[in-house]
């Protein structure tokens, strides 16, 4: 049996940040009811059509669900998602800003009818503030906390190539509802929390935020280089090929010196993280100059061999082919309506418990089976 064995989260969800959330918590054994408009259903399931006909992104995040497909907006159907409720543990929503409340489904009132529900809302920019009404997609949010003006070159901001307003946001709302049953256990109430996509990525831009504040400058962008450790970022080697290094420590930069680039007297001549930062690129040349006689295979032995932190830039191709996730069995196979798919299992794993992939469902696929558990033999207009 799994952790979250047991209880029932019923989500009223799209796109990718509340799908995020509750499939961790399926992961981990909940049952997840995903509520979906009838016909279309979750909107990131036209996103793209790449596996096999279905979304990247609904594939990667709805495996271990049941739809339920509904029009929360009329009377008959509304009353379902009611009774719903009624037997849920976990309610969680990211619909657009106020959607909720006009449906009724305000946390408020949620708490007064039931009173040991765990109620998660997650919103773009929170439910208070001159930003509260504005629409927040994950690049929006990148923009509003600064992300793009940290990641790129010098001459050229970028976004990153991951929805990390999403991801944050996902991942804080999947944490809040751990820590509300946690305490639930003890006091016997539910609760009610926001997430916002803002809050979270602004938590994430933590290191940058602070160092500009009290720094009175933000970090550089420096493209595949840390921007305040040196040397961390990409170096050539004599085949031609790129590997990555990170010295994190001066005991790690005096290992570099003396057991990778055999030059033991560099170790004063770029003495401090701080110096070596401001000169990074005699630095880089420096290094360089000391690869160019070898090919990458033979720097990442000598780097591994001195304890070294170092890896190779991967396409995503060569990750999903990746030996660690060969050799650890991270790859798994789900059902979907295209039929048995490769899928990755859950990060969390728990000792002695096989990983939880149950099948990727179709729009409204479980609305017979819900409905008759509900009492009902036919859905209500």
């Amino acid at each position: 049996m799994l952790p979250l064995s047991g209880i029932t989260v019923v989500s009223l969800e799209q796109a990718v940040a509340a799908p995020f959330a509750t499939r961790q918590l399926a992961d981990l054994g909940a049952r997840v009811i995903k509520i979906e408009r009838p016909g279309a259903g979750d909107f990131a399931r036209s996103y793209d059509a790449t596996v096999h006909g279905l979304s990247s992104h609904f594939v990667w995040l709805n495996r271990n669900k049941e739809s339920f497909a509904l029009d929360v907006k009329a009377p008959g159907q509304r009353q379902v998602l009611d009774e719903l409720l009624a037997r849920a543990d976990v309610f969680v929503q990211n619909l657009a800003p106020g959607a909720a409340e006009r449906l009724g489904l305000g946390a408020g009132r949620l708490l007064a009818e039931h009173p040991r529900l765990i109620v998660c809302g997650i919103s773009g920019y929170g439910t208070d503030g001159p930003y509260r009404d504005k629409k927040a997609y994950d690049l929006l949010v990148q923009c509003e906390t600064g992300v793009p003006a940290l990641t790129g070159t010098p001459d050229q901001p970028a976004k990153t190539g991951i929805p990390v307003a999403d991801i944050a946001g996902g991942m804080y709302a999947y944490s809040g509802v751990l820590s509300a049953l946690y305490e639930r256990e003890r006091t016997g109430r539910g609760q009610a929390f926001e997430v916002s996509l803002f809050d979270a990525l602004t938590e994430w831009v933590g290191f940058p935020l602070y160092y500009t504040v009290y720094g009175g400058t933000q970090p550089a962008r420096t493209g595949l280089s840390h921007a305040a450790i040196a040397p961390y970022g990409p170096f050539t080697c004599g085949d031609g090929e790129t590997i990555f290094l990170a010295v994190q420590n001066d005991r790690e930069w005096r290992r570099l010196c003396a057991d990778v680039l055999e030059q033991p007297e560099l170790v004063d001549s770029f003495a401090t993280n701080d110096f070596r930062s401001e000169n990074r690129e005699e630095l880089r040349a420096v290094i360089e100059a000391a690869f160019a006689p070898l090919d990458s295979a033979t720097v990442l032995d000598r780097l591994d061999a001195a304890s070294i932190a170092n890896a190779r830039l991967r396409g995503i191709a060569q990750l999903a082919e990746h030996p660690q996730l060969t050799e650890r069995g991270r790859w798994g196979e789900v059902g979907s309506p295209a039929g048995p798919l490769r899928s990755l299992v859950p990060p969390v794993t728990v000792a002695g418990r096989e990983p939880r992939l149950d099948p990727i469902p179709d729009v409204g696929e479980h609305n017979a089976a819900l409905l008759a558990e509900l009492g009902y033999d036919v859905m209500p207009d």
